[in-house]
Formats: C-alpha cells, sequence, structure tokens
C-alpha cells in the first residue's frame, strides 16, 4: 500500500556515505520538519539535472519556511549517493541517502518496477516523489505520475508553493 498524507514514515535503515552509517529514516525524522525525496537513480539526467538541484537551489529558501533537514533517497549503494551528491555540490544543504536493497521504496509503495526501468537500470527502483514531514508524519505528498502529478510537482520549488 502507498504512503499516505497522515501516515507516519517506515522504520527503515538507510545508508548515508558508507554502509556501516545506517540512518533510521522514522528517527531521522523525528521531532523535525523537513523533506524526504526520491529519485529512480543518481545521476540520472532528470535526476541530476532537475530534481536534486532545485533543492540545492532552494534549501535556503525552505529553510527560510521552516524546512530543519532535506533528505535524497535512491535505490543505490551509499558510495554512489555520496558520490552523486559531490558531483552535484550538495555541500551539506541535502543529505543523501542510499536504499540498496529497496526497502524504503517497498515499505512506502513507492517501487518503480517495469520492464522499461530494468532494461535502462538493471533493477526495480523508487519512484519519483516527494513529501514534507512533521514530526515522521507525511503532510503532504507529491508522486510522479500518479494522480496527475507531474515530475515538477515533486521539485523544490513546489514544495515550497505549499509552505
Amino acid at each position: 500500500m502507498t504512503i499516505a498524507i497522515g501516515d507516519r514514515l517506515p522504520s527503515v535503515d538507510l545508508h548515508e556515505g558508507t554502509p556501516a552509517t545506517k540512518v533510521n529514516l522514522q528517527q531521522l525524522f523525528k521531532g523535525k520538519k523537513g523533506i524526504l525525496f526520491g529519485v529512480p537513480g543518481a545521476f540520472t539526467p532528470g535526476c541530476s539535472k532537475q530534481h536534486l538541484p532545485s533543492f540545492v537551489k532552494e534549501a535556503t529558501a525552505l529553510g527560510h519556511k521552516g524546512v530543519e533537514m532535506i533528505v535524497c533517497v535512491a535505490v543505490n549503494d551509499a558510495f554512489v549517493m555520496s558520490g552523486w551528491g559531490d558531483a552535484q555540490g550538495v555541500g551539506g544543504k541535502v543529505r543523501m541517502l542510499a536504499d540498496p536493497q529497496g526497502e524504503m521504496a517497498k515499505a512506502m509503495g513507492l517501487v518503480l518496477d517495469n520492464d522499461v526501468v530494468k532494461a535502462n537500470l538493471g533493477n526495480a527502483r523508487c519512484k519519483r516523489f516527494v513529501c514534507l514531514v512533521e514530526d515522521g508524519i507525511v503532510r503532504h505528498l507529491a508522486i510522479s505520475g500518479e494522480a496527475g502529478a507531474k515530475d515538477s510537482d515533486t521539485y523544490a520549488p513546489a514544495v515550497l508553493a505549499k509552505l
């Protein structure tokens, strides 16, 4: 079942920087207002040219609206996510977390799994999404391709307009 507004984030462990550094998603957002967004893959064109850069660019404006952290997740390993963050110049504005086996994507009902994805990316991935989270509860959610949402509805300017 797909996560919905009003749901609590799942208690799943993600990796940050290395596989040894585990971050529990539910604990990360406990007592905080933040943004969680997911992309199909690090270094992919749409994710690298639009999605992640929008949050890096708008991080300060989002902070002025009370956002305490911005978290990017993809079904990649921790080294790839760290390298992608470095290549994109996130500079601490966005935390880059890895969901190497897609556990978060599964727990949130956001698995992207079709023949095109497998042919181009090798395995199931995470749907493109964004959620505004307050104390671990989803307050806003947009999933590209669902309920009329476009990719741009998951970018930072769309979230900023909701705050």
